[in-house]
């Protein structure tokens, strides 16, 4: 992915003085059988000094008071989730690890990212509040990577790799299936810059160790 400027939230470090990165925990609420299978995006409000604007999978920082390690992330996700999209899940434990995603060391604000996979929960719709959160909407993977090419809706990288990768799968089970046999290893893209172009890169990609 190649950008003149920084997405919105994605401001270049010219400090030399590496952010560590925030915890973090991220739900990707699954709906649709075989014939549809769709995800949640939510809105986060054009005044937000992070992200503002932009279209995201519901989530945020984990909380001091909700500890460390993998059940600290299963906790705030659930928490996020309520917050952000009105959506209760009962039990944290039930979530699917998805992916772990760190923000690139040359952005000035981090997170280490704990995306995790859940259905909606029979009977419940996601609502917003409409001050933090001013839309959502329910996305094929591949409905919400055309709308963004449309300039529609406005994604940033780790959201538009999380609708690549499930946009292979064709129903909610298949999607939860493949994801509890994942190995699930951290993925912490780069930054490259060319002159006033810049690069995101992922391991593995040409460019990326140089």
């Amino acid at each position: 992915m190649q950008f003149d400027r920084p997405p919105p939230g994605e401001e270049l470090n010219v400090t030399g003085e590496e952010t560590v990165p925030r915890q973090a925990a991220t739900v990707i609420v699954l709906r649709g059988g075989a014939e549809a299978l769709e995800v949640l995006l939510v809105k986060r409000t054009p005044h937000a000094r992070f992200m503002g604007g932009v279209w995201v999978f519901p989530g945020g920082a984990v909380d001091a008071h909700e500890g460390e390690g993998d059940a600290a992330h299963r906790v705030a996700a659930v928490r996020e989730l309520q917050e952000e999209a009105g959506i209760v899940l009962a039990d944290p434990d039930a979530l699917v690890k998805f992916s772990r995603w760190i923000t690139p060391a040359e952005v000035v604000v981090r997170f280490d990212t704990h995306f995790f996979l859940a259905p909606l929960p029979d009977g419940q719709e996601a609502t917003i509040d409409g001050d933090e959160i001013v839309a959502q909407g329910w996305f094929t993977p591949v409905g919400a990577l055309a709308a963004h090419e449309r300039g529609d809706i406005a994604l940033v990288f780790p959201t538009i790799k999380h609708l690549e990768a499930i946009a292979g799968f064709g129903s909610v089970e298949e999607t939860l299936s493949a994801a509890r046999d994942r190995d699930v290893a951290p993925v912490q893209p780069r930054v490259v810059t060319d002159g006033e172009t810049a690069r995101l890169l992922l391991p593995g990609e040409p460019g990326y160790d140089d």
